[in-house]
């Protein structure tokens, strides 16, 4: 047989035998007088089973150890890993449709937020937040969901735990109204503005403290950098002082 004999007859292409053959998959076949590849039956058979393992979703690394001789694994270890693999999948499917319906089903009441799709614990808090049309009540959401995508799974643990009373506390939903309404006052003001440093003592007291990390905070840091500058001078002040206040507080 020729190559696209044999790519027809096992019902792949022609390159994807040209990239067995370059991966040492399928081994090369003897050629004719005219250059032409011979492939025998041997290799249909090969190139049938290598196709048989990648639809049941092995790896080639993986097929390669279960078509060697001295392979590492044999096929009953590679199909048990690959079982395990896909009910992991399996479960992270389930998982992703029920967040896609519990999504779903708050946009068709109006109740999606504006900073969807976030992790459950979030959308709750999201919800609960005051705000309205609070310019800096907008930033602070759109930081939370920021820390929610990027911080690690231990730290999103640590903020949920921290912030799991805060939803059920009518008084921390007030002050952090209050502190929303200072700080936007804070809009076209001056660093050295004296409402300063009251809405850095006022912002201090409305973080719970099982918020704040370990460690103080890098103030060289790139996102604290980004995030003074996303705000107006005066503003970025006075969260520098409250963060200044918070770690004297925690030392």
């Amino acid at each position: 047989m020729r190559i696209g004999e044999l790519a027809a007859a096992v019902g792949v292409t022609t390159r994807t035998v040209r990239h067995y053959h370059h991966l040492g998959l399928l081994p090369e076949p003897e050629r004719l007088s005219n250059g032409y590849r011979h492939y025998t039956l041997r290799h249909a058979v090969v190139l049938a089973r290598i196709r048989r393992l990648t639809e049941l979703g092995l790896g080639l690394a993986e097929v390669r150890d279960v078509l060697a001789d001295d392979a590492g694994k044999d096929l009953v270890e590679v199909l048990t890993e690959l079982d395990e693999d896909l009910a992991r999948q399996e479960a992270g499917i389930r998982e992703r449709r029920q967040r896609l319906r519990e999504l779903l089903a708050a946009g068709a009441t109006g109740g999606l937020p504006a900073e969807s799709p976030v992790s459950p614990w979030l959308a709750d808090l999201l919800g609960a937040l005051p705000g309205g049309d609070s310019p800096m009540a907008a930033k602070d959401r759109e930081v939370l969901a920021l820390i929610d995508t990027g911080a690690p799974p231990e730290e999103r643990e640590r903020m949920t735990s921290a912030l799991r009373g805060f939803l059920d506390d009518p008084d921390a939903m007030a002050r952090t109204h209050e502190v929303y309404a200072l700080l936007d006052a804070l809009a076209d003001a001056e660093p050295d503005d004296p409402r300063v440093a009251e809405a850095a003592r006022a912002l201090a007291a409305c973080v719970p403290r099982g918020l704040l990390p370990a460690e103080p905070p890098d103030t060289d840091h790139a996102v604290l950098r980004a995030l003074y500058a996303d705000f107006a001078p005066a503003q970025a002040e006075a969260i520098r002082r409250t963060l200044k206040i918070l770690t004297e507080e925690g030392s």
